[in-house]
């Protein structure tokens, strides 16, 4: 699997072991692996990588942003608020003391995926833009994302998901902008908006 060579030479390039790379490999797996994940899982991961293979010269610290793309939902629970935060500690926790890698901006590109805001720092933009690319999909493949949100909410019935829905949707069109980057900009904004606006027309 392309993904598990892609983390374990991440891992071993920064100073982790073989049994270590083996151990942290299964439980990122299994957590990404669990059936109430229909979004948030392997796939995902794979998806972003591929924006960061294409962008990877656009960034200052390319191994700590590629640690952050595994990790950003390692922790995810449809009802809990703290997601990002949870995945941040985690993936800090496993990090052996002498590490070759940037904690602060690890933990701060996790956290950073929650409110997929601006950040000062454009290696977090970049993270965040890799994130959202999926609202710029063609709309067949956008309409299965969004089903894959809703049976990852499924413990809510309609009356109370889709106004919560609508009102996370919203929020990406109140702000200037929906993605942090000019490349990103420039190809999928116009896109995200009209996906967005049509999938907040069928929840009202």
């Amino acid at each position: 699997m392309i993904l598990k060579k892609i983390y374990s030479d991440l891992l071993a390039n920064i100073g982790f072991s073989a049994n270590e790379i083996q151990q942290n490999w299964l439980d990122l797996e299994k957590a990404y692996s669990k059936k109430s994940r229909h979004y948030h899982n392997l796939t995902h991961l794979e998806e972003m990588i591929e924006s960061f293979e294409t962008y990877r010269n656009k960034l200052q610290n390319p191994n700590e942003i590629l640690f952050s793309i595994f990790y950003h939902d390692f922790v995810y629970s449809a009802s809990k608020k703290d997601n990002e935060l949870k995945s941040a500690e985690y993936a800090l926790s496993i990090l052996p003391k002498n590490i070759n890698l940037n904690k602060q901006l690890v933990f701060d590109a996790i956290c950073a995926t929650q409110q997929h805001q601006h950040n000062s720092i454009e290696d977090i933009n970049w993270l965040i833009d890799f994130d959202l690319k999926i609202l710029a999909k063609d709309w067949d493949d956008y309409k299965i994302y969004f089903e894959q949100i809703r049976k990852e909410y499924r413990i809510y019935p309609d009356f109370l998901y889709k106004p919560g829905r609508a009102k996370a949707l919203k929020h990406f069109l109140e702000n200037k902008f929906i993605f942090q980057t000019d490349e990103f900009r420039s190809l999928y904004e116009e896109k995200a908006k009209q996906n967005i606006e049509k999938e907040i027309s069928i929840l009202m």
